[in-house]
This record gives structure tokens, C-alpha cells and sequence, in this order.
């Protein structure tokens, strides 16, 4: 159902329910998916996580079938409102992690649908890479299925208050190369290839020093919508441990190979 695939620094973590559902999420494999990503988080040797749907589908969303024998109220109750709940801290979702609030970056390797809660946990990763033959929609909208997993506060910080709502209330169909020019991804592969260019990138993150790519990461996600001011504190906060750990090292390393000035040294 889940399974994690490891290159050194870099981590496959596969979703593989095509067979039976279009990798559509339940609840077994949703919590297999959040096992799979606290594994990740809290693991030294671990430094960017890729996310991919085996046999060439994202996630086709919640799985139906399941959320068919809610009607009952008090299964509801058990499962969604309970279950589900939302006190403070990361907890589960429906969509497994979609609440998880990592320490280091995930990548989602998008090959055919990622709709409605598919959608949604792709949004929650970092960056996308989408096959060209793949696509966003929020498919859940014909089904009387509202987004709960992130979908309505990501979208909309992606791109955009208008543009979001159009998609999300009409529930259409977003392909690769809209969802690239209007900011849902940010890059467009040949089909089949999503995997491997998602891996590449992660290869390419995991080389830096890492302490330094999780505070940016972090200020990233921590000061968005922040005052200016109150937003530069927190950039700081976050950088100024990591400038320590890593910067002089790395300024040493500059200094002997006699670089010229600045940052341009070649990475």
C-alpha cells in the first residue's frame, strides 16, 4: 500500500492502491502515509522526501467507496468528526498528512490525476513536478464533497484569491501546462517522467548543507502573510542558528578553493 524507497539523502514514499481505486485514499492507507513521513521527518540520513502515485495516477481523492458508508450518523460522528477532529497540533486527516507540518521538503511526482483530495495533497507538498499528461481539479465539487484537506488555504496562496475560487467552484479540470503558467507547479515533464525529475531535484537539494535549506524552507512557510517587520524577525530567528552551524564552515570551504567575492561561487 505504502512503501519507502531510499537513495541515500533522498526518499521515495509510494502510494500503490492503483490497482484497486487510482491510489484514492482510505483510511489504512492514509495512516500508512503518515507513518511513512514522521519515518522520514525524524530520520538524520533523510533529507527531501518525493511523493508518487504508482501506475500512473497521483490520487484520485478520497476514496468513494469508503465515504459512502458514512450516511449513517453516528459512523459520521466516529470517523470524520471525531476522528478526524482538529485540536492543536499536526494531527491526521483524512488525506494523511495534509496536516503534517514537516522540518524538511517534499516534492509531489504528479502522473495523471491528482483530483479533489489528490489535488489537495499536492498542494501540501513543497514543489510539483507534473507529467504533461497530468491534471488538478477539485472533482470532489460533483459530489457534494467539500475540501478539508488544505485545499481551500493552499490554492488560493498559489495562485491567487480569484483564481482559486474559480477552480475550486466549478470543479473543472486544470492540465500540466496551466497549472504550470498559473503557479501549481513548477515543472512540466514528459509522461512516465515525473518520478525521475522529482528525484533529480531532490538530489539537487540534498547536496546542500541542510541546516541552512530547512531555515529558509521553514521562513518561507512561517512568515507568509506576516507584517513585513514581524515577518524579517522571524526570517531571522529561524536563520541565525543555521548561519552559525553551517555558514563559516562553508565560507572556510569558499575562502580555501580562492573563490572571488560574494555568493557566486559555483555550486
Amino acid at each position: 500500500m505504502v512503501r519507502i524507497e531510499k537513495q541515500g539523502a533522498v526518499w521515495t514514499i509510494i502510494h500503490s492502491r492503483f490497482a484497486e481505486a487510482r491510489n484514492a485514499m482510505d483510511p489504512d492507507s492514509a495512516d500508512a502515509l503518515v507513518a511513512a513521513f514522521r519515518e522520514f521527518d525524524a530520520d538524520d540520513s533523510a533529507s527531501v522526501a518525493v511523493l508518487w502515485g504508482e501506475g500512473g495516477a497521483f490520487c484520485a481523492g478520497w476514496d468513494l467507496k469508503f465515504a459512502s458508508t458514512l450516511a449513517d450518523r453516528d459512523a459520521f460522528q466516529r470517523h470524520v468528526v471525531d476522528g478526524l477532529a482538529f485540536p492543536t497540533g499536526a494531527n491526521p486527516a483524512p488525506l494523511g498528512p495534509s496536516r503534517m507540518e514537516l522540518s524538511k521538503p517534499v516534492i509531489a511526482a504528479v502522473e495523471g490525476p491528482a483530483v479533489a483530495g489528490g489535488m489537495e495533497l499536492a498542494m501540501w507538498c513543497d514543489v510539483r513536478v507534473m507529467a504533461e499528461s497530468a491534471y488538478f481539479g477539485v472533482y470532489c465539487r460533483r459530489w457534494g464533497i467539500p475540501l478539508i484537506d488544505g485545499g481551500t488555504v493552499r490554492l488560493a496562496r498559489l495562485v491567487g484569491q480569484g483564481r482559486a475560487m474559480e477552480i475550486i467552484l466549478t470543479g473543472r479540470k486544470v492540465p500540466a501546462d496551466e497549472a504550470l503558467r498559473i503557479g501549481m507547479c513548477e515543472q512540466v515533464v514528459e509522461s512516465g517522467g515525473a518520478r525521475a525529475a522529482a528525484e533529480a531535484m531532490a538530489r539537487e537539494i540534498a547536496r546542500f548543507p541542510q541546516a541552512a535549506v530547512r531555515a529558509d524552507r521553514r521562513s518561507v512557510v512561517e512568515t507568509y502573510g506576516l507584517p513585513v517587520r514581524e515577518a524579517l524577525r522571524q526570517e531571522w530567528t529561524n536563520g541565525v542558528e543555521a548561519h552559525f552551524k553551517e555558514g563559516a564552515d562553508g565560507a572556510a570551504r569558499f575562502a580555501g578553493g580562492k573563490g572571488r567575492h560574494g555568493d557566486f561561487a559555483k555550486i
